[in-house]
């Protein structure tokens, strides 16, 4: 008998997807507090408010997010991938934190300069005034949220996440229930979620993220330059995406009335409901992934190719599903009357799914912070919108704009899945 101990065979790694899915699910509270605040908010203004305020609302949260769109979209998620690997409180980690906080500090000073400039049909200069302060409250707390998430700080993120949703969706209804004017309850339920910067103070001093800091700090131009990357990816994404979205719904309100506009609002608040759940898996899963594969390029590939092999499929039984309910779905999570929304949702579906994977290959740009890619790739597809909206719309009437976005999308999934192989070693 040999004296020779066997030989251990490495463990083999778990599959991709069981990972995913794990990380997945380790965000489900948040992601499931949030979508359920934002369908009792859609339900509220679909059965309470007049005659197109479920427009109104989508229309006052796209300016919300154009307010935030920099720092959200640009500023905090680079905070998450430079502040992950430092110590909270140590020297760099305070640069990176100041860079990012005088950043956020100057987009809200632009925005603020325009929305003054325009200003809102409707809206006084004491509505203008307590719409910025609450945009600055809510952009503090999204700031102290990425900070949570970058240390790890999981649970006080989802803490935070949920009472954002519980606020916001109390103060519409309160104010709803009080017969408040629209523009009003608007305002209530930016300033209610704004109102979560002062427990996001608490729980980022509890986890000592903000051990140090002093106001009177020298900003340092290395983290502005490495921040500044991923503001001007938000500023594609601002100027492409969601500026894109308000003048639509804008043109569109002019030209076929409230009522109708409410049937297309509807499947678009549909959307918006399940893109946040998948944003919001994407984000806190598989892009702090990539983002820490980014010198393995064999790795990440192999990440990106398990993660998409998963997601088509389940992607299209998941949408499948919600066009097989649409018929008792649509009344449920709005109203009776925008039931006529149903002949807009297959080709909103079909984009969706195509969004969601072209996601996927957009992330890996991200992560790797190659931001001409990024911006050439937003500019072409708001371009090909654009010109599909041109030729849709006076052809197919409200139905052109669904079907300009599937076309959008599934361009831009072919394009992205061309380039990508193309381009693989």
């Amino acid at each position: 008998m040999s004296d020779t101990p066997p030989v251990l065979q490495p463990a083999s790694p778990p599959p991709i997807w069981r990972s995913f899915v794990r990380g997945s699910m380790g965000t489900g509270v948040a992601v499931v507090a949030r979508a359920a605040g934002a369908l009792v908010v859609n339900k509220l203004f679909a059965t309470y408010a007049p005659a197109g305020g479920l427009t109104l609302l989508a229309q006052f949260q796209n300016l919300m997010a154009l307010l935030t769109a920099l720092p959200n979209d640009g500023v905090h998620v680079g905070v998450v991938k430079y502040l992950a690997p430092l110590r909270p409180g140590s020297p760099r980690y305070r640069l990176w934190l100041g860079a990012a906080a005088v950043l956020n500090l100057a987009a809200l000073v632009a925005g603020g300069a325009v929305l003054a400039a325009r200003g809102l049909p409707g809206w006084n200069a004491g509505s203008l005034a307590a719409l910025l302060i609450g945009i600055a409250m809510l952009t503090g707390q999204t700031l102290l949220g990425a900070a949570l998430l970058a240390a790890g700080r999981l649970r006080a993120y989802i803490g935070l996440s949920v009472l954002v949703a519980g606020l916001g969706t109390g103060a519409v209804a309160g104010a709803l229930w009080q017969g408040w004017q629209l523009n009003s309850v608007l305002l209530a339920y930016l300033l209610a979620q704004g109102l979560t910067l002062l427990p996001a103070l608490g729980l980022a001093a509890r986890a000592g993220l903000l051990r140090h800091l002093r106001l009177a700090a020298p900003v340092s131009r290395a983290a502005l330059r490495g921040l500044g990357q991923f503001l001007l990816m938000a500023v594609s994404t601002l100027l492409f995406g969601k500026a894109v979205d308000f003048v639509l719904r804008g043109y569109l309100l002019q030209t076929y009335g409230p009522s109708r506009t409410d049937l297309w609002q509807a499947v678009a608040k549909l959307s918006d409901n399940y893109t946040m759940v998948f944003a919001a898996v994407m984000s806190s899963v598989f892009y702090p992934r990539l983002a820490a594969l980014a010198g393995q390029p064999r790795a990440a590939r192999a990440y990106l190719r398990g993660v998409l092999g998963l997601l088509a499929p389940v992607l299209a039984v998941g949408l499948g599903l919600i066009f097989a309910c649409r018929n008792w779905l649509l009344p449920l999570l709005f109203a009776p009357q925008l039931l006529g929304a149903r002949e807009f949702l297959a080709p909103q579906l079909l984009g969706d799914w195509a969004k969601f994977l072209s996601w996927v290959f957009i992330f890996q740009l991200t992560a790797r912070a190659r931001t001409g890619p990024y911006i050439a790739v937003q500019a072409a597809s708001a371009a090909v919108f654009a010109a599909l909206l041109a030729l849709a719309l006076p052809r197919f009437g409200l139905a052109g704009a669904v079907l300009a976005h599937a076309g959008r999308y599934g361009l831009l999934l072919l394009g992205c899945g061309v380039y990508y192989y193309r381009n693989e070693e």
